[in-house]
């Protein structure tokens, strides 16, 4: 898939076929993640990859939206460290932000779908995923094949129209 379809195609998948991803995709993935940005290179992250099914289902209690997880044929965990200011924290959301893109663009590329959910339970988040002290669970990617239809250009996306978007020179 070129890079603009799969911007085009790329949406939320909550429902999962019992496909594995061969590792290969899964590493391609990881490694788009390992590649993004960051803020002076800092490189904030750490991915957990998890994909025994019975991890899985104790990874969906992390939070209450989390279910999809469960059903997943993997889930990566965006692991970071602490930050110790507003500052540090804006850089690592926004450095996580970058990391998400990229992995989810690169599995629509490879016709993986993909979710993401919140991390409410950080102590039962450690003790799934084993994370160490002065290091916090920031997000879930769950990924698979789409249970419902595969991913394809999304021709009419539900997104605010782009004029009233985009703001050229001023708002």
């Amino acid at each position: 898939m070129e890079t603009w379809d799969a911007i085009r195609s790329r949406r939320d998948v909550r429902k999962f076929t019992d496909q594995p991803i061969p590792p290969e995709d899964l590493d391609r993935i990881l490694e788009a993640g390992r590649r993004a940005p960051s803020s002076q290179n800092t490189q904030p992250w750490d991915f957990v990859v998890v994909t025994e099914r019975e991890q899985l289902r104790e990874l969906a209690t992390v939070w209450q939206g989390a279910q999809h997880v469960a059903t997943s044929a993997a889930t990566i965990a965006l692991v970071a460290p602490v930050p110790t200011s507003e500052r540090q924290r804006d850089q690592i959301e926004y450095d996580l932000g970058q990391a998400t893109m990229s992995m989810m663009i690169a599995a629509a590329d490879l016709g993986v779908g993909t979710g993401h959910t919140a991390v409410f339970d950080q102590d039962r988040a450690r003790a799934v995923l084993g994370f160490p002290d002065g290091r916090f669970c920031a997000y879930l990617i769950p990924a698979g094949y789409p249970a419902d239809r595969p991913l394809r250009p999304i021709e009419r996306p539900n997104r605010r129209p782009f004029e009233e978007v985009v703001h050229r020179g001023r708002w």
